[in-house]
């Protein structure tokens, strides 16, 4: 087998694959999986800068990267009755799925859903289950309420944009340029303002969307928003921080440690006698945190295969990128031109 490795923290060229044991023998409630693609996610990046604490603490060097993948059944467990050898299947993996074979508890593997490619399926988990998370056991998303998604036509703001709408919420999408406007109305967005950065035109256009404020905000870009975000709140409302984006330059591979501590500086940090007062909620998770959680996964998973079947909910677009040029996968996700996910094609 093949695996992408980095031996420290470092750019796109710390991304090195190379060669692995291959594993032939399932646990008795394991899978061996032939992996078709792997998902490219922002925390792959933070992870490969050195920055992703939960990453250093579980896994250490030499770090394989990847949260989700999708591929074939190679081999069962003797205790995995539901699967057999060839089927199709996605899913998650705390951490290492940038490798051609894995290993997995059968609870992290998931038959591929009808009408989703291989490809497709590879970009789905990991956007889906952060913002089924964020919007609806943090948010608490409820029917007719008004929801602001930043980054609405990204892989996690698209997915909360699609599960808002499923859920019956009002979605004002925020996207950073102009050609990313339809893919967020697509993703089912009532309305989407353009944020160019350092922009601030987006807060007047939401405040018209809503004008006695949002219940639910989802915002992963850190200092340049977060302050605005708080504002929008309408009372109760909830800010829901699942990421810090702008801390890191776009499309710059190395860790630009003047733009961390200067955003870091800017972060604002929230009084919770304010909040009180306010009567405004800030929550903030890590999904690598949650793999335990057995079973808000299958609950989570479970609501999205009934979704997929309903054609309620859908893929994201997708860029494929060869799995040796996963430097090259990186540094397109960083660029901030994307639409939708970015997969490694084995």
């Amino acid at each position: 087998m093949q695996r992408i490795v980095i031996a420290k923290p470092g750019s796109w060229s710390a991304l090195a694959l190379e060669d692995a044991p291959a594993v032939h023998a399932p646990g008795p409630e394991q899978v061996v999986i032939h992996t078709a693609y792997s998902g490219v996610n922002f925390a792959d990046v933070v992870a490969r800068q050195g920055l992703y604490e939960s990453a250093n603490k579980q896994i250490g060097y030499p770090m394989c990267l990847g949260f989700e993948w999708s591929g074939r059944v190679a081999a069962v467990g003797a205790n995995v009755h539901d699967l057999a050898p060839g089927d199709q299947v996605f899913g998650v993996s705390r951490f290492g799925a940038y490798a051609s074979q894995l290993l997995l508890d059968r609870r992290f593997v998931f038959r591929l859903p009808r009408g989703f490619s291989l490809a497709e399926a590879a970009a789905f988990p990991v956007a889906f289950l952060t913002a089924y998370y964020g919007l609806f056991e943090l948010g608490a998303a409820k029917a007719g309420q008004s929801v602001l998604v930043h980054s609405a036509a990204g892989g996690v703001g698209g997915a909360l944009a699609q599960l808002a709408r499923a859920k019956g919420c009002r979605v004002f999408g925020v996207v950073g340029s102009p050609h990313k406007v339809e893919a967020a109305r697509a993703f089912g967005c009532d309305a989407v303002a353009v944020k160019p950065e350092g922009s601030r035109v987006w807060v007047d256009e939401a405040r018209a969307f809503a004008p006695q404020g949002f219940e639910v905000v989802l915002d992963a870009n850190g200092a340049e928003t977060l302050r605005a975000s708080y504002k929008l709140l309408g009372t109760p409302g909830r800010l829901v921080i699942y990421g810090f984006h702008s801390m890191f330059r776009r499309g710059g591979g190395r860790t630009d440690w003047l733009r961390l501590a200067w955003q870091w500086l800017r972060t604002p940090r929230f009084d919770p006698l304010r909040m009180t007062n306010d009567n405004k909620a800030v929550f903030g998770f890590n999904l690598s945190y949650l793999f335990d959680e057995s079973e808000l996964l299958a609950r989570a998973m479970g609501e999205f295969l009934g979704g997929i079947e309903r054609g309620e909910l859908r893929a994201p677009p997708v860029t494929e990128v060869p799995a040796a040029e996963a430097g090259k996968a990186h540094r397109t996700l960083e660029s901030g031109k994307t639409v939708g996910k970015v997969v490694l094609r084995w």
